[in-house]
């Protein structure tokens, strides 16, 4: 394979935003066909990014003879569903997180995929951060010690209003859960990334200020096999917006004040010292590159 040709199934906001230009700009990529339900809306955005077919219905996408891999952004209770169609159709998928409603489903997907012979992939971005391979890197030196604890702050005011477009977020039936599954997956991974396999999850969510049909609040401590301990708090109603990030070590801590800027605090007995490592200006480029490059490198 010399060029991974694309399909992205979805054109919403984030589409627009990261994942068509990604798709478009990455080395050995190409932007072949997008499907979005509205063939008015999917011909504008085939236009405007330079697809050169678009569709309104994404079976007919999937099952395109001239597409490699297909990137599916669309409402989480699709992921399952295409996920598997396009596997059995031949095509590698992307898919954004989170995975699927459901761990069944997540089984269903893996089991799809891997009956075809393809490579999936779910869009953790933060995996590709500067600022987490440098905390990588810093542990591993022996710098700081062992990691002892860490805890992620996450809260952005979010209650959108019926009819706007992305009120399915606060849908459980189309999206599985409020801030937890929304952005607060995406936290899991990164304490994954730095801390290895959980060993235990202890969860609680809550509607604390907004009635509606998921959580507005919800907190997860984690044991990991390590031992090492996290906490990781998420909300749609808090006033104040936060993203940190705080690793607590043996001998020294790591501080992310702004997990997507990438400014870092090391403390440790020789002082305080200030690093940056910003992510990509696209936050999904470096997500979709490693994606062709596993492609490319494995036909």
């Amino acid at each position: 394979m010399q060029k991974v040709h694309w399909g992205l199934i979805g054109c919403g906001d984030i589409s627009r935003k990261r994942v068509a230009p990604a798709l478009r700009d990455a080395p050995r990529s190409e932007l072949q066909a997008v499907a979005r339900a509205q063939a008015e809306l999917a011909e504008e955005f085939a236009q405007e990014f330079g697809a050169a077919r678009h569709s309104a219905d994404w079976r007919e996408l999937s099952a395109d003879p001239e597409i490699d891999a297909v990137y599916i952004a669309t409402p989480v209770d699709l992921h399952a569903e295409q996920t598997a169609a396009a596997a059995q159709a031949g095509k590698h998928v992307l898919c954004e997180k989170p995975m699927a409603l459901t761990t069944e489903e997540c089984d269903q997907v893996s089991t799809a995929c891997a009956a075809a012979g393809v490579k999936l992939g779910i869009a953790y971005y933060r995996r590709f951060y500067p600022v987490l391979d440098r905390i990588k890197e810093i542990i591993a030196s022996g710098d700081v010690g062992q990691p002892v604890m860490a805890h992620i702050n996450c809260f952005e005011t979010f209650n959108p209003e019926p009819g706007e477009p992305r009120h399915w977020l606060i849908e459980k039936a189309r999206s599985g859960g409020g801030p937890m599954m929304d952005f607060g997956c995406h936290r899991i991974e990164v304490l994954l990334n730095l801390l290895g396999p959980i060993d235990r999850t202890l969860a609680f969510t809550d509607q604390v200020r907004l009635k509606r049909d998921v959580e507005d609040t919800a907190g997860a401590f984690f044991r990991f096999e390590s031992g090492a301990h996290a906490t990781l708090l998420v909300s749609h109603a808090a006033f104040e917006s936060q993203d940190t990030l705080d690793i607590f070590c043996g001998k020294g801590s790591l501080h992310v004040p702004v997990l997507n800027e990438g400014r870092l605090r090391i403390v440790t007995s020789d002082g305080e010292r200030a690093e940056s490592h910003p992510p990509h200006a696209n936050l999904h480029q470096p997500l979709v590159e490693d994606f062709v490059s596993a492609l490319i490198y494995s036909a």
